[in-house]
């Protein structure tokens, strides 16, 4: 089959992230897949780089994905990274490529749904009360500046999470990362809600889970980070946060069906949260590796 591949030019640019677009189309114009290369721009992840890798299921088996994987793995070698990453999920035709084509299983996420429009059922439907010496928070888009500084300190806490192989690194964060997410996710069109777990004695934030609206402010929203500093944990901090996302997107947002969220496999406190909490696996991806030898 006769393709061309376009390099394209990034729409909508983003601070943490140098991305490059490749477009695969036909000789008549018709669209047939895409690669997006995301290569990291932040401190401790300057070796790697996140492919993101589409062909429409009728064009398959042509070369059209290889051509694509190619193309982007030679901008990744040449801007000096040492991995890329690729995800896709189990058992799918993505699978058995990136298997085929040498890549590493670093990583099996394990994604969840939480369905709204179901009867609320214990334990989602009961308020969990937050440990003595707590108090929980919460705000809609930037955090407010009189939290800003110890909002910025509580990141950290993600700094451990699981990632298996994938060598991810650890995200730097200064206040100016936290209100340049928070505003890419605004420019977006989405709406972005934090709450966050406060020790009463020291007046610090200590956990904070974030979930993001879509544009539309309906259908499913999406978890991003959660995270409990780790003198804090094993206190039912996260449980408590994240039980107040739900209690605040039932209550306030009743547009919004279903709330997704994503773990790393082996990370069991996590997702023993969500399951009692009453998110139920929808399926699971892997997170594939490969690795550039100089």
């Amino acid at each position: 089959m006769t393709f061309r591949l376009t390099a394209l030019t990034d729409a909508a640019p983003s601070p943490f992230t140098h991305r490059l677009t490749w477009l695969a189309s036909a000789s008549d114009g018709t669209p047939l897949g895409t690669a997006v290369l995301g290569l990291f721009t932040s401190p401790g992840q300057a070796h790697l780089c996140s492919l993101t890798l589409n062909v429409h299921p009728a064009e398959r088996r042509r070369g059209i994905a290889s051509a694509l994987l190619s193309a982007a793995a030679s901008a990744a070698a040449e801007d000096g990274r040492q991995a890329m990453l690729v995800q896709a999920v189990e058992g799918s035709p993505g699978d058995a490529f990136l298997t085929a084509r040498g890549f590493d299983r670093a990583l099996v996420l394990d994604f969840a749904r939480l369905d709204l429009t179901a009867p609320a059922a214990a334990p989602a439907a009961v308020e969990v009360p937050i440990s003595p010496g707590y108090r929980l928070i919460s705000w809609l888009g930037s955090c407010p500046d009189e939290w800003l500084a110890t909002f910025t300190v509580s990141r950290t806490a993600m700094d451990d999470t699981p990632m298996g192989d994938t060598d991810f690194g650890v995200v730097a964060w200064d206040e100016e990362r936290v209100l340049a997410a928070a505003k890419a996710v605004a420019d977006r069109g989405e709406l972005l809600h934090t709450v966050a777990a406060v020790e009463e004695a020291t007046g610090s934030i200590v956990g904070f889970t974030e979930l993001v609206l879509p544009a539309s402010r309906s259908g499913d929203a999406q978890h991003y980070g959660t995270g409990v500093m780790p003198t804090h944990r094993r206190r039912g901090l996260a449980r408590a946060m994240k039980a107040e996302t739900i209690r605040w997107a039932r209550t306030e947002q009743p547009e919004i069906t279903g709330l997704l969220t994503d773990t790393a496999d082996h990370n069991v406190g996590m997702i023993a949260v969500n399951e009692a909490l009453g998110y139920r696996t929808t399926h699971r991806s892997i997170e594939f590796r490969l690795s550039f030898h100089s």
